[in-house]
């Protein structure tokens, strides 16, 4: 039998091993109190939030970090790099694309990631039944696909299609999880994503919060990851601050370390902070931009255009909104962007005397001197779409000034959402509309600017131009490309078919505690599997 002195002691040793257990399962209950954790504030939350399906960028500040892609943009180079694909070759004729994958790549649940994978998810994207807003777009003219070996695919296109490299590298075309396809089917995937990247998905809650997890086995990310040596961030909570007014104030206090969209004023505030840093991003793309409607008069007049190009000062208008972060654009693509050409940088400088002037050749008169050109049906006025991200409200009220001192009314329609905005262009009964989209491939201004392009809001229409876009759309020397959308620039912008206003910044106001935080080519994902945070 046991000693008194041998029963206490084995008495303390099960309380200690009891103890341990409880703060152990204390622990496991409540991972938030053991890991790194960031806050990140996103500006909307996105109605659908599946990559394949849904088209919003806002979701790709998050998904970036969730799934591979078969190639990457490097951020400094902007030169593809290998990604899930560790090498690929084009065939002579520019129609087939064969992707050699790796080898060592494991989904988030366990999946092996190979060729099969990969046909998973383009017979998915393509497929009719996902409806797929823009991932599908991507892939151009895609005419099928054939997997070579377990580690070899080949895509095939009806014809050459210069972008899809650049397409391949968006997550849109993110790989998922054939399993998790297969378990949650086209409605309940975007709840129980799985992907290959560095970071898990865990949770997402609609107008709330989603959540990633760093995956520790992350050994396969592209050249430009690096991890830190210290200040891993383990978990990510995003979380949705749809009023700017809100970010300022919730970074101050230390509700977020990162806000992206920070308002230019506000940004302004934080600079000298030593507490905050403002990190900046080009944004390659379309610059915030008007559209001008060429099916409805007077709009559809190319000296009138050219007017309303001649009447506004965009210089001031960007100073005053964008507090010396931003510059007035030149041309339908951003100095950002690939083959951006500033040929017609000096196209139309300010002179309100000279579309005065102009608007007085076509016609028009004040008869009762009130300032504004009459029409048969009143005051010359103009109405203009304007949708509500980015700063197009406040953009639109300093046209609506400036305009009236050239002597013309601009009716501002504010629209609440994109489906809106979709609607209302529908319905041909604007004369204007502000719009924007982001990428590096220039490819999309056949999108814009072919006369059965999807958003050719302008309604513009020339077959010169249709053979520009396709011509470039089809070239893959960069050489020849860069000299063909030089000509698609040109026609564009001497047409006055789109108002450039201002080249896009993304502006994040960053705790100082968050170190190594950098964008990607594309100027809005951040490449989180950098970044160190040290609370």
């Amino acid at each position: 039998m046991p000693t008194l002195r041998q029963s206490n002691a084995m008495s303390r040793f099960l309380l200690f091993v009891l103890v341990t257990l409880l703060v152990g399962c204390a622990s496991d209950s409540n991972p938030k109190a053991t890991v790194n954790r960031l806050v990140y504030g996103l500006t909307l939350s996105p109605s659908g939030f599946d990559p394949h399906i849904n088209q919003s960028s806002e979701m790709g500040i998050v998904l970036r970090q969730v799934y591979d892609t078969l190639i990457y943009r490097d951020p400094d180079t902007g030169q593809f790099v290998p990604g899930l694909a560790a090498s690929w070759s084009i065939s002579e004729d520019q129609t087939i694309y064969t992707f050699v994958l790796r080898q060592d790549v494991t989904f988030h649940d366990g999946t092996r990631f190979d060729a099969q994978a990969v046909a998973t998810n383009v017979n998915r994207i393509v497929s009719p039944e996902a409806r797929s807003q823009n991932a599908a777009a991507l892939l151009g003219t895609y005419d099928g696909y054939t997997v070579i070996d377990d580690f070899t695919i080949e895509i095939r296109l009806s014809e050459p299609y210069a972008p899809l490299l650049d397409s391949l590298s968006q997550f849109y075309l993110g790989m998922a999880s054939p399993t998790a396809l297969e378990t949650y089917g086209l409605e309940r995937y975007q709840f129980n994503q799985v992907g290959t990247g560095p970071y898990r998905f865990v949770e997402y809650v609609p107008d709330d919060r989603l959540v990633i997890r760093r995956n520790p086995d992350y050994t396969w990310g592209p050249s430009f990851y690096q991890a830190p040596a210290n200040g891993v961030i383990d978990e990510v909570e995003f979380r949705f601050f749809r009023d700017p007014a809100t970010r300022l104030t919730t970074l101050e206090q230390g509700g977020a370390q990162v806000m992206g969209e920070i308002p230019p004023a506000d940004a302004r505030t934080l600079v000298g902070n030593s507490a905050f840093q403002i990190i900046t991003a080009v944004v390659p793309g379309q610059p915030d931009q008007i559209l001008l409607n060429t099916q409805l008069a007077p709009t559809n007049n190319q000296s009138f255009r050219q007017a309303l190009m001649l009447g506004t000062n965009r210089t001031a208008m960007i100073d005053a909104l964008y507090q010396g972060f931003s510059t007035p654009a030149t041309g339908a693509l951003t100095r950002g962007t690939q083959f951006y050409s500033d040929a017609s940088a000096n196209r139309y400088p300010f002179d309100g005397q000279q579309a005065r002037a102009l608007l007085s050749t076509l016609g028009y008169a004040d008869t009762n001197a009130d300032g504004i050109w009459d029409t048969p049906e009143g005051d010359l006025t103009l109405k203009m779409l304007v949708p509500p991200w980015g700063e197009f409200r406040q953009i639109s009220q300093f046209m609506q000034d400036q305009w009236h001192s050239i002597g013309i009314n601009l009716e501002l329609i504010s629209v609440p959402d994109f489906s809106t905005l979709m609607s209302e262009i529908a319905k041909g009964e604007y004369h204007l509309v502000a719009f924007n989209s982001y990428g590096v491939d220039p490819a999309f201004l056949k999108t814009y600017y072919a006369s059965d392009g999807s958003r050719n809001f302008s309604g513009y229409s020339s077959p010169e131009l249709d053979s520009l876009l396709n011509d470039a759309g089809r070239q893959l020397d960069p050489t020849l490309r860069a000299a063909l959308y030089k000509q698609v620039q040109a026609v564009i912008i001497e047409q006055a078919v789109v108002m450039p206003l201002r080249d896009r910044i993304n502006l994040n106001g960053v705790s100082s505690k968050v170190s190594g935080l950098k964008y990607d080519a594309y100027g809005w994902f951040p490449v989180l599997y950098n970044a160190s945070y040290s609370p």
